[in-house]
């Protein structure tokens, strides 16, 4: 069974995404990672490229590379996670909602992102 790579910071963005992105080919590639992790597959963390940054037009640029890795060691720290550590998708995620969502800190790890207007949380029954 494969292991998909997934950058700590983006356990937000699939959180929020609805079908916005940089370009045709990256929505479509997170659209689909989206759907694949929904299956609850394993994941090891990364604080680098990711398989969702593979469709990514900005994925080396200098700006992309810092302001990504902040958000993803913010997001390690929070959740008290390492890069390189692998567990199933829907922990992970669950652990981003508890110690980041929910307590209404995604602001303060990555508010000055382009996206970040799109990216409201909202307490759900």
């Amino acid at each position: 069974m494969r292991t998909y790579h997934i950058r700590a910071h983006h356990g937000m963005c699939l959180y929020f995404f609805r079908g916005k992105g940089y370009s045709g080919e990256f929505v479509k590639n997170m659209s689909a990672m989206k759907a694949i992790l929904e299956g609850n597959p394993e994941i090891c963390l990364m604080d680098s490229a990711d398989d969702i940054c593979a469709a990514c037009p900005n994925k080396l640029t200098e700006t992309c590379a810092e302001k990504a890795s902040r958000y993803d060691r913010e997001v390690l720290r929070r959740c008290g996670l390492s890069a390189g550590d692998t567990l199933p998708y829907r922990e992970f995620s669950e652990n981003v909602i508890e110690s980041i969502l929910r307590p209404g800190v995604r602001g303060s790890i990555c508010g000055d992102c382009q996206w970040s207007s799109l990216c409201q949380w909202e307490e759900t029954p």
